[in-house]
């Protein structure tokens, strides 16, 4: 299977302060927000640790010395503090989360406009599974940094740094006696990072290859199931599934190892305290008086031992959403940072009204900057003229239409429409001029009137209608269950290739376009269908001017002029009894191709169809 992913290769650093500048950005519409957040989170985080220190006061100053009246009050502070906390810890995480969700619904958004801005030649080099990757998996990365990765950080840190006050201020010298098992707790941490984080690598290489794979076989199962290929679609999927739950289950292995060595370094902190607490245990006021432990403090440290140890674990875990979130966050950027689009002009012409010229002027053309596949093209439609391009497969002919639509930029020379360059033009008002009909179409999930409109507010449903009436697509729309509101499902899986077709024609005139181009758009359709393009087309490209692409006589023998491409070159141009009394390409390729066609269109005429009487 394909491995290719190779930004997925390389994990990055585990901080990079580059990117995190960068991803802050995205907090400045919400920064007081995330003030208020981080206050109050650091608020919470002091009422933790506020609790074992009442613990100590009521032990050796009222359960010590028989003051229930103090003791009362001190449950009553106590009771208070915790219901504080629960209200801080409730705003916290509302807050947070609500940054976190609004944050990386602007990201979301960002990606998609980008991805829909560039040009044709970045989906060319990336797959659909790849950036589908980016959208969800890589943008959920940073939700759990935005949400509870950043401020809840500064809760943990804040947290211990109150424990270390507290504990401090109590007994310095079981203090540092508590804190010897510090070094341990950084060696296991340290090393859990190291193993966790390549854990973390493979894991992200697997998923962005699954979704890939999925989006390829999923698109492709008819593919899959016409050649027999499901078992062995099946066991590649295997191959990297089982994969990906490997490097899961280790993940999990190193976390199933690193917990319970927190919990034994706690253990340890927990043993050396009453070791050494309870070999120097004295009563509160003898304490006071000559540096021992009062029984107080030995509960508020063991208190606070159990506590100091919860935000190692989650900063360990923070670690590793920071970590996760720079791997990912590069990812993005790379995306957004990508200008694989073509240049709009600083100062586009207007195109108010289109007269419908065009001309190709020594078009030199290559995808690759190197292999060109169109050389020296010139040739110029004059407005209302229907130019029909012929070649063998490869000659370049939808390579005309892409540069016409500007999804690529020439090498050499220059398209025009009107004697302007397209490039002084923007793409936004020459595509809206332009209407192009593709041999694959693609048709969107919803109605069969959207997909006409494509949800444009100049397209009324009258113009829809005229639209299929005129193409003659409104008898088998009108035959569905809700006509125009028939959903189609995803890809027109329930409509047949013909009616398809069908729609797309319509799509294309609804906007009434000047310039219309036909891309072997009648390559995969029925002669029934067909007949009714043919008969609708002839009433369409009156008044404008058109360029259709294609192989069957039907669409291109009463063209205004065919042009016969042959490896990148224009080798003959005429119309059609012109090219067949030249004897040369087309007359070939008419041999080959049409001339059957014509045979059988005859006999069909005078109704002498073979295995008729």
């Amino acid at each position: 299977m394909p491995t290719d992913i190779h930004e997925e290769e390389v994990l990055g650093k585990a901080y990079d302060a580059r990117l995190m500048r960068r991803l802050l950005k995205y907090l400045r519409p919400y920064w007081w927000q995330v003030v208020v957040a981080v206050f109050i989170t650091i608020a919470y985080s002091g009422m933790g640790p506020l609790r074992p220190y009442l613990t100590k006061i009521a032990v050796d100053s009222f359960i010590e010395t028989g003051n229930p009246h103090g003791l009362f009050r001190i449950i009553l502070i106590l009771f208070v503090v915790i219901i504080l906390q629960a209200f801080l810890r409730y705003g916290s995480a509302y807050l947070t989360q609500w940054i976190g969700q609004k944050t990386i619904f602007n990201i979301r958004m960002q990606i998609f406009s980008h991805l829909q801005s560039l040009g044709v030649k970045y989906f060319d080099k990336n797959p659909v599974g790849r950036l589908v990757t980016r959208v969800t998996n890589d943008v959920e990365a940073l939700s759990d940094l935005f949400s509870s990765g950043i401020v809840m950080a500064f809760g943990d840190i804040f947290t211990i740094v109150w424990i270390l006050i507290w504990m401090f201020d109590m007994n310095v010298t079981l203090t540092l006696v508590t804190l010897t098992v510090v070094p341990v707790l950084a060696y296991i941490t340290v090393l859990f990072r190291k193993k966790v984080r390549a854990s973390y690598r493979e894991i992200r290489i697997l998923i962005a290859r699954i979704n890939t794979f999925l989006q390829e076989h999923i698109s492709g199962v008819v593919v899959d199931q016409i050649h027999n290929r499901e078992e062995k679609a099946f066991r590649n999927f295997d191959d990297v599934n089982e994969k990906l739950k490997d490097a899961n289950i280790r993940s999990v292995f190193y976390y199933a190892l690193f917990y319970p060595g927190v919990e034994l370094t706690s253990g340890l902190a927990i043993g050396l305290i009453i070791w050494y607490g309870g070999s120097h245990l004295v009563p509160e006021a003898f304490a006071r008086l000559n540096g021992g432990i009062s029984v107080g403090v030995l509960i508020a440290f063991l208190q606070y031992t159990e506590q100091f140890f919860t935000p190692i674990r989650d900063l360990s875990e923070k670690y590793n959403i920071l970590q996760t979130a720079m791997a990912s966050s590069e990812r993005i950027f790379k995306v957004i940072d990508d200008k694989t689009s073509v240049a709009e002009p600083k100062n586009p012409v207007k195109m108010d009204v289109v007269q419908g010229n065009i001309e190709f002027k020594d078009v030199t053309f290559a995808y690759d900057d190197q292999n060109y596949v169109l050389k020296n093209i010139s040739f110029t439609a004059n407005p209302g003229e229907t130019i029909a391009i012929v070649g063998a497969t490869g000659a370049g002919k939808s390579t005309i239409v892409n540069l016409l639509m500007r999804f690529y930029d020439v090498n050499s020379g220059g398209v025009f429409v009107d004697g302007r360059n397209v490039k002084e033009i923007s793409t936004a008002d020459l595509r809206r001029n332009v209407a192009v009909v593709m041999q694959d179409v693609f048709l969107f999930s919803g109605s069969v009137g959207y997909n006409i409109s494509l949800g444009s507010e100049e397209i009324s449903h009258d113009k829809v209608e005229a639209a299929a009436k005129l193409i003659g697509a409104h008898g088998f729309i009108e035959r569905l269950p809700a006509a125009y509101e028939e959903d189609v499902k995803e890809r027109g899986a329930a409509i047949s290739v013909g009616q398809k077709q069908l729609i797309s024609f319509a799509r294309a005139l609804a906007s009434d376009p000047k310039i219309l181009v036909l891309d072997e758009a009648t390559a995969n359709i029925d002669t029934e269908t067909e007949q009714l393009i043919q008969e609708a087309t002839e009433r369409l490209l009156k008044g404008r001017t058109s360029i259709v692409i294609a192989h069957r006589l039907s669409t291109i023998q009463h063209a205004s002029k065919i042009i016969v491409l042959h490896k990148g070159e224009v080798r003959e141009q005429g119309t059609h009894q012109e090219l067949i009394a030249l004897g040369g390409i087309y007359y070939r390729l008419y041999q080959l191709q049409y001339k059957d066609q014509e045979r059988l269109a005859q006999k069909v005429r005078l109704g002498n169809v073979p295995g008729e009487s």
